[in-house]
C-alpha cells in the first residue's frame, strides 16, 4: 500500500523528518568546515580576521600594504586549493564507501579492499621509479591510472563462473590488494628516490597540493559521483538478493561494473590526489545509514556530504594542533575512526546493512 506524506503514520513521518534533518546538519557542518578550512591554518602567523580580510581585499589594498598581499596569497594559493581538494576527496571517498559496502554486502568493508588503494601506491612508485615523477601532478596521474587498472584487474577476477558476487568482488580485492603491496615494497626498498617520494605521497594529506591537483581530480570526482548517486536505485534491488533482482528483470553484471568503476574513480582519483586515506570510507556509511536507514538512493549522497564534512574538519584540527607544523589528515582521521571502528564492531545493530 503507498501511503502520502501527508497521510503516513507518525513513525514514517518520524523517519523523513530524521533523514530531511540529517541532510540539513550535514549541509551547515559542511559550510562551517570549508569556512574554518579557508580562515585557519599553521605556519606563517595569519589570523583569522586577516584571511576573512584578505578574501575580500581591493587591488588597491594589495598594492598599499604588502602583509595584505602576503595574506591574499597564502588564503588563494594555498589554503582555498587545499579547501577545495578536501571537498572533493572527503566526497569521493564516503561515496566510494557506501557504494563497496552495498556491492560486497559487507559493513566492515572500504575502497581499499578492492585494490584501489594498492594500485594507486604501485602506480606512484613506478611514476618516481621508471618515469621520474617528482610532483603531485604526476603523482595523481600515475596514481589515478594503477587505482583504475587494479580495480579493472580485481572485476575481471571475479566475473568468473557465475559472475561478481559480493563474495568474489571482496576475495579478489584482497587478494589483488596483497600481491601490489608486496611489488610496491619491492621497488621502494631497492630504490631510495622512489622509497622518498612515495613516503612523501604515502602521507595522505592535502595540503602542498596546488591548482593543478585540484584541475585534474575534479572532473573524475564529478562524473564518479553522478554513477554513485545514480546507482543507489540499484543497490536497493541488489540488497534482495542476486537471484531475486533477476528475478524482477535487473542486469546484475552491469550493476556490479558500473558501481565497481565508479568505486575506481571516486576512491583512485581522491587517493591519487591526496595519499591513501584511512578510515574515511569504512566509518562514514555507517553514519549515514543510521540517519537514512538501508536506502541507498539516501544513504550514498549523505555518506558523502559526511565524508567531505569529517576530512575537512581533521585537515583544520591537524593543522590547528600541530601549529607551527601540522599533522597529516588521514593521522587525525585514523584517531578518530579507530575507536569507531572497534565500536562498530562491537555492536551488530550499527553494522547491519
Amino acid at each position: 500500500m503507498i501511503v502520502s506524506e501527508v497521510g503516513a503514520p507518525p513513525q514514517l513521518r518520524r523517519g523523513v523528518g530524521r533523514r530531511s534533518a540529517g541532510f540539513v546538519i550535514g549541509l551547515l557542518l559542511l559550510l562551517g568546515g570549508l569556512a574554518a578550512s579557508v580562515l585557519l591554518g599553521s605556519g606563517e602567523h595569519l589570523s583569522a580576521v586577516d584571511a576573512w580580510n584578505s578574501l575580500w581585499a581591493s587591488s588597491d589594498d594589495l598594492a598599499a600594504s604588502s602583509a595584505v598581499a602576503r595574506a591574499n596569497d597564502i588564503v588563494f594559493s594555498q589554503r582555498i586549493p587545499r579547501t577545495v581538494l578536501g571537498l572533493l576527496a572527503g566526497l569521493a571517498l564516503g561515496a566510494a564507501g557506501a557504494l563497496v559496502q552495498g556491492h560486497t554486502r559487507n559493513p566492515l568493508a572500504d575502497p581499499g579492499m578492492l585494490g584501489v588503494n594498492g594500485g594507486a601506491s604501485l602506480g606512484v612508485v613506478l611514476g618516481v621509479f621508471a618515469f621520474g615523477a617528482a610532483s603531485p601532478w604526476a603523482y595523481m596521474w600515475f596514481g589515478l591510472a594503477g587505482a583504475l587498472i587494479a580495480a579493472a584487474v580485481v572485476f575481471a577476477f571475479a566475473i568468473g563462473g557465475a559472475g561478481a558476487s559480493p563474495l568474489t568482488l571482496l576475495l579478489s580485492g584482497i587478494g589483488l590488494s596483497a600481491f601490489l603491496t608486496a611489488a610496491t615494497s619491492a621497488i621502494v626498498l631497492s630504490d631510495v628516490r622512489s622509497l622518498d617520494q612515495w613516503t612523501y605521497w604515502n602521507v595522505g594529506a592535502t595540503g602542498g597540493r596546488g591548482w593543478d591537483v585540484v584541475g585534474a581530480a575534479t572532473p573524475f570526482v564529478v562524473v564518479g559521483l553522478i554513477v554513485a548517486f545514480a546507482g543507489g536505485y540499484f543497490l536497493n534491488i541488489l540488497a534482495l538478493g542476486d537471484s531475486v533482482a533477476r528475478s524482477l528483470g535487473s542486469r546484475v553484471g552491469w550493476i556490479r561494473f558500473s558501481g565497481v568503476a565508479a568505486v575506481a574513480i571516486l576512491a583512485g582519483a581522491a587517493t591519487a590526489a591526496c595519499g591513501p586515506i584511512a578510515f574515511l570510507g569504512l566509518v562514514v556509511p555507517h553514519l549515514a545509514r543510521f540517519v537514512t536507514g538501508p536506502d541507498y538512493r539516501l544513504s550514498v549522497p549523505l555518506s558523502a556530504l559526511l565524508g567531505a564534512c569529517l576530512l575537512l574538519y581533521c585537515d583544520v584540527i591537524g593543522r590547528v594542533l600541530g601549529s607551527p607544523g601540522e599533522m597529516p589528515a588521514s593521522v587525525v582521521l585514523a584517531a578518530v575512526g579507530a575507536p569507531v571502528f572497534i565500536m562498530i564492531i562491537r555492536r551488530r545493530k550499527l553494522v547491519a546493512l
